[in-house]
């Protein structure tokens, strides 16, 4: 039974430790909050775990076999340092942080010690995703355009740039990924964002709320990724792909719709991605097999990248390449 503690007391924690216990092979065992009482909140939920508010009084007490990370962008840094160190492996959320020099810092610990990773991509698991990498085996992909388009979440550090790092690190990093996985690795990045809506509406708003982001590909396509938290409510996030033989649409919901000429096949996922980016992850753990992580800390850090090239380049005015 692999003893597992969860980092962080929000939506993603509580969605782990449903999964996990639901498991025959893991058992959740504690919680860190930055509060006993939020981690007690969880705790309560979870027969046998137990609450924290320090990281490293709870790894001496519950020696877990693995750490969770849900924590917000701008709380990393401590925590992977501290669980690299003791060479324990984790599962850490999307983005990885909201600065570059503390991310690849933290990928020099883990490729320092082999570590086994994984990182909170989890649309990579979907049935569209696997489905639609299938059907790219035999066509050729012009172009993409992806879009995320939504609301304003409501806790405080989203609205700061040094919180969440804006919303195409935080959210729309999914369809970055997307982009990375299906077609190519970006090369160059060229992006403009604004203020036009929502900081009239909170306080202290300082991130951007759209944006318009171009990448040149190294295979040669292009992708228009755009993004937008003005909006009253959730509409849409997702990706579309122009081929030689038609278009292939990908929902965040894990839904796929593939256009031909002469036909229309849709597809729907048949199972929970979350809990089989917990399967590839237990199982590398336990058996020392890794092949079933779709992303690792070291892939994840090429999404980031270009996240944060696409923030450089929206505030010179001028498009980013990336080193290989």
């Amino acid at each position: 039974m692999l003893k597992i503690a969860i980092v962080g007391t929000g939506w993603f924690a509580d969605k782990h430790a449903d999964l996990l216990t639901a498991r025959n092979d893991a058992k959740v065992v504690a919680f860190v909050g930055t509060t006993v009482e939020k981690a007690e909140k969880l705790a309560l939920r979870y027969a046998g775990s137990q609450a924290f508010d320090h990281l490293e009084q709870m790894l001496d007490t519950c020696k877990p076999d693995a750490v969770y990370i849900c924590v917000p962008p701008m709380a990393h840094g401590y925590i992977e340092e501290t669980v690299i160190a003791r060479g324990i492996p984790f599962l850490v959320e999307k983005p990885l942080g909201i600065e570059e020099e503390s991310v690849q810092h933290i990928l020099s610990l883990v490729e320092s010690k082999k570590l086994i990773t994984s990182v909170g991509y989890h649309v990579r698991y979907t049935d569209a995703a696997q489905t639609a990498r299938k059907l790219l085996e035999t066509r050729i992909i012009g172009m993409a355009t992806g879009s995320w388009m939504g609301s304003m979440p409501g806790v405080s550090w989203w609205r700061k740039q040094n919180g969440s790092g804006g919303q195409f690190i935080e959210q729309t990093t999914h369809i970055v990924d997307l982009v990375r996985y299906l077609i190519s690795e970006v090369d160059e990045v060229y992006a403009v964002y604004a203020q036009r809506h929502m900081h009239t509406v909170h306080d202290h708003v300082e991130v951007a709320d759209v944006g318009a982001v171009t990448l040149k590909l190294a295979n040669g396509a292009i992708a228009t990724l755009t993004n937008t938290c003005m909006l009253p409510f959730g509409h849409k996030a997702g990706l579309e792909l122009y081929t030689d033989q038609g278009v292939l649409e990908i929902e965040q919901s894990r839904y796929l719709k593939h256009i031909e000429k002469t036909q229309t096949t849709e597809y729907f996922d048949a199972a929970n991605p979350y809990e089989r980016e917990s399967e590839a992850f237990l199982h590398a753990i336990k058996t020392g097999d890794r092949s079933l992580i779709l992303s690792d800390y070291a892939d994840a850090v090429k999404s980031f990248r270009v996240t944060t090239a696409a923030l450089q380049s929206s505030i010179s005015g001028l498009p980013i390449k990336l080193r290989s």
